[in-house]
């Protein structure tokens, strides 16, 4: 019996350490840093993003590892929430431990104090009075009172204690705040993935990470009406209807069924005067499936509607499907011819591309494109589009193809200067193989350095900003003449026959000189081949490799000889393209000197586009489409009450100040009183200092 009571004797003890230990502030805090660095985490990486997005980041081992132990999704991870649920119970055992001390204190007179205790007190003060010692009780009692003390008089051994307090409640401070620590994680949990997260774990729930209908998508990858929160969104398209919402995750996503079905009659975007939008709004139409009611009601950015339980935000929009009609012209080979081609956007159009076969995905399209358009300086003209700029080389004309000719669409830009550049289409195009790349072209020429050019965007990955082509636009406001003149570069006969042009342009006294005029003709025609890259890469960087194997102190000497032969020769190439098209010479002028300019800037460019076709818009029925978050939220409310007690709680602890006064009475020989007065408080301040002086004063005053 002895052995286990001492066993059981040591169970309390561990217990006791144990739950010390657990509702410690040392504990608490090691608990707070921990999830501190958890939130960290949490910001820096992107949460909840497709596992392809983190695998192209980190890498198949680093993805792995850190899929393992949760980071792509830390704030619904079994650790994160484990050292939640940890500190919520350290936080209740504090409570549990010192609230019912505080209670009791905040209830307490502490009227047990002694008169030697008194005297002990820093802030203390003496005095006689000539009445009788209840008459001085009740006097300084009432004085305290008046002061806003709640006041009791106890009766002692051989005289009275007037005991008088204020403030008790700053003790409710603390107890409101660390119960704010309990029900503000609380709400956030209710309001969290947790609940979803339950039900993936034990009620058999899946991401689903198919297509087909929404509708056909089976049970398991479905959240019914009783799922208690969640956070999703809808894309409606103007004239559908929606009722369930798509809520991300990392591997799919899941359906959640709304109780009633969203009907968008119109969507409304108004833009100010510089082309941004000011106001997104829906116009929709609420039928509530169990009751069978049916209202209509109107969406705005911070304005949402809120209907049994489930609030609906405007978050933004996007395309319901617009129809497109496009002109395809050949990138690659001899064909100038163009073609047309449909689409709608969602959708995908087969297209073949030479002897391989393509499908064009169509991604996005949008009416209304702001970009920050300065007027730039320009690069000057060329009066004679036979001649190259006095001081012009290689590699000035190289540095302004890369720097000037690609990257973003708006380089030269005056940020200030907003315009909108109209429609745009985005879309991929895919080949047999699977592999993509993303195209994003303008519908209308935009004006840089006072040019007027048609972009071309493309990148390799979805997260990579867009490099653009610049196409120059036409006489005809087109791209017709470039894409004639990029076919006739691709064909040898063009060339060899641009290159006879050309030497008996630049040479008439040569026609008698056979060999004179030969060589004349294949350095033109040479020169033609580089550049379209004929056996090795095209354009300035099939240049830059031919001027690579001349000696470093003739090189810039080379390069003016190649600038001029090859601008020669690409006018003659234009001439011999319009020639067989049976249309008309171009004639010499600094607008089509100019032309040539960009346009043989853009035919550099053009090898690094990566697609066979460029498609250019030609006309659009746009279908809008409103994008909708869902939101069932039962934490909110249980969030803002732990927001209250936290407000209490610190409004209590630092505005509102425990102050005590006891008054010690006891009569004197002389048939009078003899008062000895002692105030103290939690915290020494100098209001309190004052105060203390101030009760010394009052109290010993007759009446």
């Amino acid at each position: 019996m002895r052995t286990t009571g001492i066993e059981l004797n040591t169970r309390r003890r561990g217990l006791a350490t144990a739950v010390e230990l657990l509702s410690s502030m040392r504990f608490a805090i090691t608990l707070l840093v921990m999830l501190a660095i958890a939130a960290i985490v949490g910001t820096v990486m992107k949460q909840d993003q497709a596992t392809p997005d983190y695998i192209n980041q980190f890498g198949p081992f680093w993805y792995a590892v850190f899929d393992k132990i949760g980071l792509y999704a830390v704030y619904s991870a079994w650790w994160f929430l484990l050292i939640f649920g940890v500190l919520m119970t350290s936080t209740a055992l504090c409570i549990a431990r010192n609230a019912p001390k505080m209670l009791r204190d905040v209830r307490s007179w502490r009227e047990n104090v002694r008169e030697q205790s008194l005297r002990n007190f820093h802030h203390r003060g003496e005095w006689a009075s000539p009445v009788t010692a209840p008459v001085l009780a009740q006097r300084s009692a009432a004085r305290l009172a008046a002061g806003g003390y709640r006041v009791k008089v106890v009766e002692k051994e051989g005289g009275l204690l007037v005991a008088a307090k204020k403030g008790a409640a700053n003790k409710l401070g603390y107890i409101f705040a660390h119960t704010a620590m309990i029900v503000i994680p609380l709400g956030g949990l209710l309001d969290s993935n947790l609940p979803i997260r339950v039900q993936e774990w034990f009620g058999g729930k899946t991401p689903f990470n198919g297509g087909g209908l929404i509708a056909e998508i089976a049970p398991q990858h479905r959240l019914g009406l009783g799922n208690p929160t969640f956070r999703g969104n809808t894309m409606i398209p103007e004239g559908q209807s929606s009722a369930t919402a798509i809520i991300n995750e990392p591997n799919g996503v899941l359906v959640q069924d709304l109780p009633f079905t969203i009907h968008l009659n119109k969507f409304i975007i108004d833009f100010y005067s510089t082309g941004m939008p000011k106001l997104f709004a829906s116009e929709v139409t609420i039928r509530d499936h169990e009751s069978g009611k049916v209202f209509p009601a109107r969406i705005e950015v911070n304005k949402p509607l809120i209907y049994r339980g489930v609030a609906v935000y405007q978050s933004s929009f996007d395309d319901g499907g617009s129809k497109l009609k496009l002109t395809g012209w050949p990138m690659s080979g001899a064909g100038a011819d163009s073609f047309a081609v449909d689409g709608e956007v969602g959708g995908a159009t087969p297209l073949k591309g030479g002897a391989e076969q393509y499908s064009v995905e169509w991604s996005g399209f949008r009416a209304f494109n702001v970009e920050n358009m300065g007027a730039g300086s320009g690069n000057g003209s060329a009066g004679d589009p036979r001649a190259v700029a006095k001081g012009a080389s290689l590699e000035s004309a190289f540095a302004k193809t890369l720097s000037e000719h690609t990257g973003s669409a708006a380089k030269h830009a005056n940020d200030k200067d907003q315009k909108n550049v109209g429609p745009s289409v985005q879309y991929k195009l895919r080949d047999k193989t699977g592999q993509a790349r993303e195209f994003l072209n303008y519908m209308q020429p935009v004006t840089l350095d006072g040019a007027q050019f048609y972009l071309a965007g493309v990148r390799n990955n979805p997260g990579d900003p867009f490099s653009y082509l610049r196409i120059p636009a036409d006489d005809g406001h087109g791209v017709r003449e470039w894409m004639r003149l990029r076919a006739a570069l691709a064909d040898q006969a063009a060339r060899n026959e641009a290159a006879r042009r050309y030497a008996e342009r630049a040479m008439p006294q040569a026609v008698n000189n056979v060999q004179l005029a030969n060589q004349l003709q294949e350095s033109s025609a040479k020169t033609l081949a580089i550049f379209a890259g004929e056996g090795s890469r095209g354009g300035f960087l099939g240049v830059a490799d031919f001027l690579e194997r001349i000696p470093g102190a003739e090189q810039e000497k080379a390069a003016n000889v190649f600038m001029k032969m090859l601008n020669g020769s690409l006018w003659e190439l234009w001439q011999v393209a319009h020639a067989r098209a049976g249309e008309a010479a171009v004639e010499p002028s600094e607008t089509h000197g100019r032309f040539l300019q960009l346009a043989t800037n853009a035919l550099s460019d053009s090898f690094f586009y990566g697609a066979p076709v460029y498609l250019a818009l030609d006309d659009f029925v746009e279908v809008k489409a409103s994008v909708l978050q869902v939101t069932r939220s039962p934490g909110k409310k249980v969030v803002y009450l732990g927001c209250l007690l936290l407000v209490l709680g610190v409004f209590a602890m630092f505005y509102i100040r425990e102050r005590r006064i006891w008054v010690w009475v006891k009569p004197d020989d002389a048939g009078g009183a003899h008062a000895l007065m002692a105030m103290s408080t939690q915290r020494q301040t100098l209001d309190f200092e004052r105060e203390a002086e101030e009760w010394k004063t009052r109290l010993p005053q007759s009446e």
